[in-house]
């Protein structure tokens, strides 16, 4: 590089505001419970002004960031790049087969090398509104909690620790009536006559506690309360964060001949968040164990409206924010419903013209 270059970049870099990101590494991957079962990649952004912090994203999110910048900044031609136009960095591409956790973790490597690379772009690209949203600490990001970050922390000598004895009279808790077995890594396994510690109620019909040093969630309905939580640790008439806790319900229903099939589905997504068709539809052939099915939602009208792609679930969305004044759910419920029915059931439509 000349002389010249090297100072007007130089001088450029030091016109960059203090936030600009200027280098970003992996620290760890951690498997999140969505509308599918995913792993996000654990990033630490340092800026420019020698701050540090955690952001959580999705190979999605890099892919969504890729395609953005691709738009804007590749040249037609690679060999005549033009003045607004830069070679970006490859981004390693998707993978369809394959167990999940495996293919987060050989991602690493080419992921941090792109990162590498696209924060060595040309500073005007720094600049970028997409590029900058992406490295951005979200106030999600910031209340997440990191587990191991086992790339950044050096190994340590592990230490045992002692719990202290559980006050097994002043503890809210609560005896299991029957048995309950999970169905996923959320949920906890009961049997009947255990006495299971309680931590948080989920929401009206789940709650959160810890038996035989397992912590997850199960349905209020299979066992008896013997002391209540405090009511800190309920719904409020008020809300907010205290009550919603760190998982969200999606109730939803099977629809077939023999009657209806109700579930609370627990994700750990925010109830804000907006799915996309195909994560739900996979979601539901996994929660009611049936592959041939169709998403759909009810109107203001009690008609059933069948989803058909992304488009659909945001109307869908739409119309369960249009129903948040007359009908009451609890804070950390989805304020839509999935009615899942047989692709093939057109009886449960309103065909009258």
């Amino acid at each position: 590089m000349s002389l010249p270059r090297q100072l007007r970049d130089e001088s450029d870099f030091d016109q960059l505001p203090h936030n600009i990101p200027v280098s970003a590494t992996i620290a760890d991957i951690e498997e999140k419970k969505g509308f599918i079962d995913y792993f996000t990649f654990v990033i630490e952004v340092k800026t420019k002004g020698g701050s540090k912090y955690l952001i959580y994203r999705r190979y999605r999110q890099f892919f969504n960031l890729h395609q953005n910048l691709e738009a804007k900044y590749a040249p037609e031609d690679p060999e005549r790049p033009g003045p607004n136009t830069c070679s970006l960095p490859a981004l390693p591409g998707k993978v369809f087969i394959g167990n999940k956790q495996e293919i987060a973790e050989s991602r690493i490597p080419e992921l941090n090398t792109y990162m590498k690379r696209l924060l060595g772009l040309p500073t005007w690209v720094l600049l970028d509104e997409a590029l900058r949203m992406f490295f951005y600490q979200t106030d999600q990001d910031s209340q997440q909690r990191p587990r191991a970050l086992r790339r950044l922390r050096p190994p340590t000598r592990k230490v045992k620790t002692v719990k202290p004895k559980m006050d097994l009279f002043s503890s809210p808790r609560a005896e299991a009536m029957f048995d309950f077995r999970g169905s996923n890594k959320l949920e906890l396994s009961l049997k009947r006559g255990e006495v299971i510690f309680l931590l948080r109620r989920v929401n009206a019909d789940w709650l959160e506690g810890t038996v035989n040093n397992q912590t997850g969630i199960f349905p209020e309905s299979f066992v008896k309360i013997i002391k209540p939580l405090p009511e800190s640790d309920t719904e409020g008439e008020g809300g907010g964060a205290s009550a919603a806790g760190s998982y969200s319900c999606l109730r939803c229903y099977l629809l077939t001949p023999s009657g209806v099939d109700t579930r609370d589905v627990c994700v750990e997504e925010d109830i804000t968040i907006q799915p996309t068709y195909k994560d739900l539809l996979i979601r539901m052939r996994n929660v009611f164990k049936v592959d041939d099915v169709a998403l759909n939602y009810r109107d203001p009208e009690g008609d059933l409206i069948r989803v058909l792609d992304d488009e659909d679930v945001q109307l869908m969305i739409q119309e369960g924010k249009g129903q948040r004044d007359k009908v009451k759910r609890p804070v950390n419920q989805f304020m839509w419903e999935l009615h899942v029915t047989m692709t093939s059931d057109m009886s449960v439509y309103n065909t009258e013209v």
